[in-house]
């Protein structure tokens, strides 16, 4: 790091803003969803009252595979690990009384990112919302679907046409908005290091900057929106240095490579969860210790908003109670460390800036051998990426069972004692009154409109013209979240892994 470097400066080593948190405490979202969507529109209501300062939306699995919930398959998985949404009558109540201009909204969702945004923006336009001043975050982010998590739908170069749609549709309609959160956070989860996920990430980075410059979008006028999201995992001191150096390398890059001007195009701002894979079941209560230390890495990191797991989510969603401890974890740090003071307090210590300089040259060299093999889709179809994580999974896991990695409660200090926990459960009553509710929506609608709009949308799909209003006008004739994927499934095809 240049010795002459201070916070808010290129490459923003430091931070990306001069006062970080002694002008504004990053943003408190706790990630929440289930069941119906008046069951969640409660949770957010209460994590509202108990002083979050962003909503960020978990769906279902039907909806994220961009099934309808009374389809064969979705059976059993209806408002599971997140809320069920199938149409526009389901995103309004999501959002009853939550005043959509007031508060920011994050949305983990990706294949199916864009009918969600444009139903969140039909719910904004009917409270007399103004588009341009909508704030949040769609993660739109396919790419680390195929490395790590699994929920995709179509092919990936089909996928990228509709998010560098979307960043061209949002560029326009909701300029505050950001329209992709490259993920980090899923890799982790899957077993890489912390250098992989540096690199995976940014090198997803590339592959989505060259696509939307490849769409004819200019650099300037779609950087500023990007927005990255990663985990805050246990290794308390290279987690500092992981946020550092992903920003620092971020930057060069932006800069260097793509040639960005202005310097909000080449800041990294992110949002950090805690490590979901470190909770353990056993001995729950010391979650909520590991959570805290994680907390505390990403805000000494420099993170703009963040995440905070209960303590039971490794053995079900977290109760109100959980959340509110999860909660109060951030505003603890916040208003009584006294850590928010100073914007990079860790800044200059030896041990912090050579881990940032390994971790920097490490992810740079990762991006390197995926250049080398024609890019991140490339690298992708090949498994090579996925390979990379498996091994280095396989390699953590055999640490744990030689107990050369420590887990307390797991390998290390167990106990058959431990706070009992209540998990949270959900009515199994509630995956039938979605069906209802969905098969309720098409018998009110026009199949004729539904009909219409879903032509339309086959043709935009077969041709080269932005979908983004095609979908936005389905969505407003209640064409359900499986009748648009299904549509572009028919024009697009499905992804089938072939190693």
């Amino acid at each position: 790091m240049p010795a002459a470097e201070q916070p808010g400066q290129f490459p923003f080593t430091r931070g990306i803003y001069a006062e970080m948190y002694r002008q504004r405490l990053w943003t408190m979202r706790q990630y929440a969803g289930f069941g119906t969507a008046e069951e969640s529109n409660k949770r957010y209501k209460y994590l509202l009252t108990q002083g979050t300062t962003g909503l960020s939306i978990a769906f279902d699995l039907p909806t994220q595979m961009g099934m309808d919930s009374d389809q064969p398959l979705a059976v059993g998985e209806v408002g599971r690990v997140g809320v069920a949404i199938d149409s526009l009558a389901d995103m309004q109540v999501l959002f009853d009384g939550i005043k959509l201009d007031k508060v920011s909204s994050s949305m983990t969702i990706n294949s199916t990112a864009a009918i969600l945004l444009c139903l969140y923006v039909l719910v904004a336009d009917s409270q007399g919302a103004d588009r341009k001043r909508l704030s949040g975050t769609i993660q739109n982010d396919i790419l680390k679907e195929y490395i790590a998590r699994g929920t995709y739908i179509y092919p990936p170069r089909p996928a990228m046409r509709i998010i560098t749609d979307l960043f061209a549709w949002a560029g326009r309609e909701l300029p505050e908005w950001n329209t992709i959160s490259i993920s980090g956070y899923h890799i982790r989860e899957a077993g890489s290091t912390a250098v992989q996920e540096v690199a995976f990430t940014l090198a997803n980075a590339v592959a989505y900057v060259e696509a939307a410059l490849a769409a004819g979008l200019a650099i300037d006028d779609f950087a500023p929106r990007l927005s990255f999201f990663f985990n805050a995992h246990n290794n308390f001191l290279e987690e500092i240095a992981k946020f550092r150096a992903a920003r620092r390398l971020y930057a060069l890059i932006m800069r260097e490579r793509f040639g960005a001007k202005l310097d909000r195009s080449c800041m990294l701002r992110f949002h950090a969860q805690t490590g979901g894979s470190t909770l353990t079941a056993q001995q729950p209560e010391l979650n909520v210790v590991r959570v805290a230390l994680q907390a505390m890495a990403a805000v000494l990191g420099g993170a703009q908003s963040l995440h905070t797991n209960g303590q039971d989510e490794a053995l079900s969603l977290p109760t109100e109670q959980s959340a509110r401890v999860a909660l109060r974890t951030q505003q603890i740090i916040g208003y009584e460390t006294g850590i928010t003071a100073f914007p990079d307090p860790f800044g200059g210590s030896e041990c912090i800036e050579n881990l940032t300089d390994d971790i920097e040259a490490g992810a740079r060299a990762y991006i390197n051998l995926i250049d080398a093999q024609g890019g991140t889709l490339a690298a992708i179809e090949r498994g090579y990426v996925q390979g990379e994580i498996q091994n280095a999974a396989y390699q953590y896991q055999r640490a744990v069972e030689d107990g050369s990695q420590v887990v307390i409660g797991v390998n290390k200090f167990q106990s058959e004692e431990g706070a009992p926990l209540k998990g949270f459960r959900i009515d199994p009553q509630l995956e039938q009154q979605q069906v209802d509710r969905v098969r309720a929506v098409r018998a009110s609608r026009s199949a004729a409109q539904v009909e219409h709009h879903l032509a339309l949308l086959e043709k935009a799909a077969r041709g080269t013209q932005n979908l983004m209003p095609c979908i936005l006008s389905c969505c407003q004739s209640l064409v359900t979240v499986g009748e648009i994927s299904d549509t572009l499934r028919k024009v697009f095809g499905e992804y089938r892994e072939v190693f």
